[in-house]
């Protein structure tokens, strides 16, 4: 049984959950609209060009889980995936998933969005098995920090190897699907790296090294 790998954010969606999530936030009043929108962006610019602090971000983006009752978050997260989420998940980003169910492969979706925000997403696309940046939390509220390591370029690969020694498998014929050169780190450890919809520097790194590239979600 191979392992196929996935990232989610503009490559099984049609757009990037983590940002959304901040977009959803500012327009429905929970946060600082100005700010928040301004350092939004600014984070999702420097993740684009590959100079994103991660631990910057994350205390950012975390900040809202912190300062706020568990409760409301679901209300919250509910009304996102419905507005931001359920729009941009495509027929093809589906079908991929299918093809290698029907192939007898496990599935993953890894990403470095954090894992409030992912888990049900993961449901959506029915994929049982999810890595993702782990949100602290101490008696049932969120701190505002990260637990572990984060689920971003190494850290991407070092998260999948403790998965892999704990379940007793490997990486023999896996696939992996990413759209950004950020997970090239992890892409040049599969046997079969798959640029979908990539970026401009990850076309040509897959160009490079002969890679299939993939248009789940037309040209960019």
């Amino acid at each position: 049984m191979a392992l196929a790998l996935f990232d989610l954010d503009n490559t099984l969606l049609a757009g990037d959950s983590d940002y959304l999530w901040g977009t959803w936030l500012v327009e429905n009043g929970v946060v600082d609209g100005e700010f928040y929108e301004r350092e939004n962006e600014r984070f999702y610019q420097e993740y684009k060009e590959g100079r994103l602090d991660i631990l910057e971000f994350l205390r950012f983006s975390l900040r809202p889980l912190r300062d706020h009752e568990p409760d409301q978050l679901l209300k919250w997260r509910a009304a996102f995936l419905t507005d931001k989420i359920d729009p941009i998940i495509s027929t093809s980003a589906r079908q991929l998933l299918q093809k290698h169910r029907d192939a007898g492969d496990e599935l993953m979706i890894i990403t470095a969005t954090n894992a409030f925000v992912t888990t049900p997403i993961a449901e959506r696309f029915g994929v049982e098995n999810l890595i993702a940046t782990e949100p602290e939390k101490i008696d049932d509220r969120y701190t505002g920090e990260v637990a572990g390591e984060p689920c971003f370029q190494i850290g991407k690969v070092n998260r999948l190897n403790r998965w892999l020694e704990e379940k007793g498998m490997d990486l023999q014929n896996s696939w992996f699907y990413s759209d950004s050169h950020n997970d090239i780190p992890l892409l040049e450890r599969v046997d079969h790296p798959v640029a979908v919809d990539p970026d401009e520097t990850l076309l040509r790194h897959a160009g490079e090294k002969d890679w299939p590239i993939l248009r789940l979600h037309g040209e960019n």
